[in-house]
């Protein structure tokens, strides 16, 4: 099989851990290559240099990707989010949300 696959990171808060799963599941059985976070800080603690070094990473994964999905339920969209979402805009990246944006 050579299909092109459309590589999609997944961005938002990982307080939604269901809806990750959830979309991630979706999107793959839509034929897309999902990338997600590497684990839910908020069940976690980590460093302020860990999270640093998280959100640099997350960005090097919106670098590999066509486009991101924002999992923006109730339209909650944080700091994070926001850059990475920024981020993605300044290097061309489609950005597609879960929720419409007002």
């Amino acid at each position: 099989m050579t299909e092109k696959y459309e590589v999609v990171t997944l961005c938002g808060s990982t307080q939604f851990k269901e809806d990750f799963i959830q979309i991630q599941k979706a999107l793959t059985l839509k034929g897309k290559i999902v990338i997600s976070v590497g684990f839910f800080e908020h069940t976690d603690v980590i460093t302020d240099e860990q999270k640093l070094m998280l959100d640099d990473m997350h960005k090097r994964k919106i670098e590999m990707s066509d486009t991101i999905f924002v999992i923006n339920k109730g339209g909650y969209i944080g700091k994070s989010t926001m850059s990475e979402i920024e981020y993605a805009k300044s290097i061309g990246k489609k950005i597609e949300y879960l929720e419409k944006q007002s």
